[in-house]
């Protein structure tokens, strides 16, 4: 380790690296082995033909290598000095290796263009070394219609993502979808993980149809957060039946959708509510909206436990309102009052601005009582 490393290290800088966790240089490196039989052949008829014009005719070093190289070659320059017979035998000799030598490179070029992958691995390379650049990203597993419709939504929003999918034809998906960071692999192998940079991102989403593929891939990001020994995923996921979905969250998904449930709910509220629909989409689901939604988890050291909501002074300093509290035992008070108390490890349900909302966290998940409070 570097002076400069330990010292970043010691002052708490954070250290990123921006290489990728996969190396795809031996694959590309297999891919150019049939090149070196005709490189190697180039050589050693350019230092025959050196040596071969030193010896025959009496040419000078340099004069040798640049009637070598215009004789293999054959661009027809003709020759630099009077050539003997015994030189012109050689010449034609060298002529006829030449051009063998020629054919034959450039049928090896054209079959390792053909049936290697070449520009297919720097291609991925490319790619594995933009994503390495990611941090607290979002890895989305399984291309189909609900992931087009989430990176959609993350692209409004400026979230970070990358989208892992097995099909023969995820390049071309991917320009269609306008994906940015996309990788061609078995999602829930340790390969998808290490391309996709999983190690340095915020969580996974799996949103395959099959019930399977989502349990295979949670149970294997688990395992995979256990090996690297760092904080836990976000780990989102679906379901198409309310059985499904409990099964998901007892595997270990913090989030399951069920997009049958999901819809059914909000035909219900666009029935009943018309206008609330309208709301909704205005204020909660656009990137740019000025009012935002979320809850925030009361630590049981926090220094607002077992004190009023008016204590907190959210609504004064920092421009949020309380609209609920979930306890602790799962009761949900709404249009908590300003007496009302505030237990351990219970959350509660802001709205207001992202900034104000940001603020009353920092506040609430502290020890000690700031001093302007």
């Amino acid at each position: 380790m570097s002076f400069i490393t330990k010292l970043k290290k010691a002052l708490g800088w954070e250290i990123r690296n921006t290489k990728p966790e996969y190396n795809l240089n031996p694959l590309i490196y297999s891919q150019l082995k049939p090149f070196r039989v005709p490189l190697v052949l180039v050589q050693v008829l350019m230092m025959v033909g050196t040596i071969g014009y030193i010896v025959i005719d009496d040419f000078t070093i340099l004069d040798a290598i640049y009637q070598t190289g215009i004789t293999f070659t054959t661009v027809g320059f003709g020759e630099i000095a009077p050539i003997s017979d015994a030189g012109r035998f050689f010449t034609v000799t060298l002529i006829i290796f030449g051009f063998a030598t020629f054919t034959l490179s450039t049928a090896i070029l054209i079959d390792a263009v053909i049936k290697g992958k070449l520009f297919e691995l720097y291609k991925e390379r490319n790619m594995l070394y933009k994503i390495a650049r990611l941090r607290n990203h979002f890895v989305i597993f399984h291309h189909n219609e609900y992931t087009s419709q989430l990176a959609r939504q993350f692209k409004l929003n400026h979230i970070p993502f990358v989208v892992v999918d097995s099909r023969e034809d995820m390049e071309q998906v991917a320009k269609e979808h306008n994906y940015p960071y996309y990788i061609k692999e078995e999602a829930f192998t340790e390969k998808a993980f290490l391309k996709s940079h999983l190690s340095s991102a915020k969580g996974a989403i799996s949103l395959s149809k099959n019930i399977s593929d989502n349990i295979t891939l949670i149970a294997s990001v688990r395992l995979y957060e256990k090996e690297l020994g760092r904080r836990p995923f976000l780990i989102i996921s679906n379901a198409e039946t309310q059985y499904d979905k409990e099964r998901l969250k007892k595997l270990g998904a913090d989030k399951v959708v069920a997009p049958p449930s999901l819809m059914a709910k909000r035909v219900s509220a666009m029935a009943v509510r018309p206008d609330m629909e309208n709301v909704l989409e205005e204020f909660l689901y656009k990137p740019d909206t000025p009012i935002d939604m979320e809850e925030v988890f009361v630590e049981s050291d926090s220094w607002v436990v077992n004190r009023e909501l008016k204590d907190v002074h959210l609504r004064d300093r920092m421009k949020v309102s309380v609209i609920g509290i979930t306890e602790a035992k799962g009761r949900f008070i709404q249009m908590p009052r300003a007496d009302t108390i505030i237990k351990e490890n219970c959350k509660l349900l802001i709205v207001g601005n992202q900034k104000g909302i940001s603020m009353a966290k920092r506040i609430i998940n502290q020890t000690i009582k700031p001093g302007d409070l």
